[in-house]
């Protein structure tokens, strides 16, 4: 497989953040990233000790500050 194609192949596997990953994403800060954790707005999954954020969620929260900015 060359390089392209494992990378096309790669874009369509559901990914996994980690918070500095969000903080960059979001643009919003650490603190700010684990309150939305926390209030359950930001979904989250933990493998050991550490805190992962998959696509769908980050898509997920996005969708719904739209909403709430259309309220």
């Amino acid at each position: 497989m060359t390089a392209a194609a494992h990378e096309t192949t790669m874009a369509h596997e559901p990914r996994l953040y980690d918070i500095p990953d969000l903080v960059r994403i979001l643009r919003l800060s650490r603190s700010v990233i684990y309150e939305q954790i926390r209030a359950g707005r930001l979904r989250t999954v933990k493998q050991g000790r550490s805190r992962r954020v998959s696509e769908k969620a980050v898509y997920d929260y996005i969708a719904l500050l739209e909403r709430e900015a259309n309220q």
